[in-house]
């Protein structure tokens, strides 16, 4: 206890610290500043819920390490804010006061240890910003993002989610739901595409499956520990994701799903695929929480139309008119939501209709490929002119694109080449 009444939550000895940080870390050996920075955010993912901001901002501005220090101490609001330094959305002294009184309720001895311990124990992961694994499109959370994530499997599926996406749907599916989840599942697969989903009932499982079957890539997030799998009744598909995939959480083992973690585990889905496609929703389904996050993120979303009967459909066709929901119906027509991937011709030298990942961070080569025609040729002084790149910019992106396939050249100039919409 410290003079002001307040538990204490001990830092462990560097030599322990160390230790399980290296129990959870696999390939990665952390040194003693790294290994602390861990600790930290363990902690801080016992104090706090997932999604708090006010957290998220404290640990943004000041440091997980310092801002922890500060809390276990007995620090006051004050004492936090007067620590940071830290780029970020400074949170405000009356937001940092409350939270507080959330956090300080939480300060338990041996939680963290027992944090590291079980998760070494399940064969857990900790993956935290910055590792080459972590999600980069979970960052675009801000203050919101989790602070760390636990992940069961093949853990290097977490960085390459920028090629995925989250088909998700109603727990009480109908059969109608179900066949479009397999049927989409297993055409995006077969093109290369990762499938994120939240392992409930009904659509997320038959999602989940479907890309198991076809020897895809699929990642399930939970709302959870990693140590007791949630559904129970779907612990074996859990149990073969876990060895063909990857099963991720933010909360440290032993800790329950609500409902409040389930509505925030619905914002990692959102964040961390390229793109949503709601396969079959009623009207106040959760899926369209998770859809709201993904509009909120700026994330390309995609809902699958049902009979106009079905209730089972109804939040599909709200989220087509009322949140600007792409309507999708096929595999070809859902990979076309994610920025970034062409499709290859079945003729290709390789054989296989996948689709190819690219990287475009300035948007330049999009500029090129909008400058383009598919009917007729333009010159490279043309297509800067049109893109407002200066003409070496054009050229580079111009080789990068013919080598995807993307456009081709010819004797009057270049065009661009269309797929499966019968152009050239």
């Amino acid at each position: 206890m410290t003079g002001t009444g307040v538990p204490t939550m001990p830092v462990l000895a560097a030599a322990v610290a160390e230790s399980l940080v290296r129990d959870v870390s696999q390939d990665l050996a952390p040194g003693p500043a790294a290994a602390r920075e861990r600790v930290a955010r363990v902690a801080w993912s016992c104090l706090a819920e997932p999604g708090d901001g006010v957290a998220g901002a404290v640990i943004e501005t000041v440091g997980a390490e310092r801002s922890l220090d500060v809390v276990a101490r007995g620090g006051t609001a004050a004492d936090l804010l007067a620590a940071a330094e830290g780029e970020g959305t400074r949170p405000s002294l009356a937001d940092v006061g409350v939270g507080l009184e959330r956090w300080r309720p939480r300060l338990q001895n041996g939680a963290v240890e027992r944090a590291f311990r079980q998760g070494a124990r399940f064969a857990a992961r900790l993956v935290v910003p910055g590792d080459p694994c972590w999600p980069e499109g979970l960052d675009d959370l801000g203050p919101h993002r989790p602070v760390v994530l636990w992940v069961r499997g093949r853990v290097e599926l977490l960085g390459g989610l920028g090629r995925s996406i989250a088909l998700i749907g109603a727990r009480a599916a109908t059969g109608y739901g179900e066949h479009v989840a397999v049927e989409a599942s297993a055409g995006l697969v077969d093109r290369g595409v990762a499938i994120v989903s939240g392992a409930a009932y009904g659509i997320d499982g038959a999602a989940h499956r479907a890309a198991l079957a076809s020897g895809g890539d699929t990642v399930a997030v939970l709302a959870g520990g990693l140590d007791r799998f949630y559904p129970s009744g779907h612990e074996g598909l859990l149990t073969r994701i876990v060895e063909r995939g990857a099963v991720v959480a933010e909360v440290p083992c032993g800790t329950a799903p609500t409902r409040w973690r389930f509505l925030q585990r619905n914002r990692i889905i959102a964040a961390a695929s390229a793109a949503t496609v709601v396969v079959e929703a009623g009207w106040r389904s959760g899926s369209l929480n998770t859809a709201g996050h993904a509009a909120a993120l700026g994330r390309p979303l995609g809902a699958v139309p049902g009979p106009v009967t079905s209730s089972a459909s109804a939040g599909c066709h709200r989220l087509l008119r009322e949140y600007g929901a792409v309507c999708v119906t096929t595999p070809d027509e859902m990979a076309e939501l994610v920025p970034g991937l062409v499709a290859v011709d079945a003729g290709d030298a390789d054989g296989r209709d996948r689709l190819r990942p690219t990287r475009d961070p300035e948007g330049t080569r999009v500029r090129v490929l909008d400058a383009l025609s598919a009917r007729s040729a333009r010159t490279v002084d043309r297509i800067a002119a049109d893109s407002g790149l200066p003409p070496e910019r054009v050229r580079a992106e111009l080789g990068v694109l013919e080598l995807e396939g993307r456009a081709r050249t010819g004797f009057e100039g270049w065009t661009k080449v269309l797929h499966g919409r019968g152009g050239g």
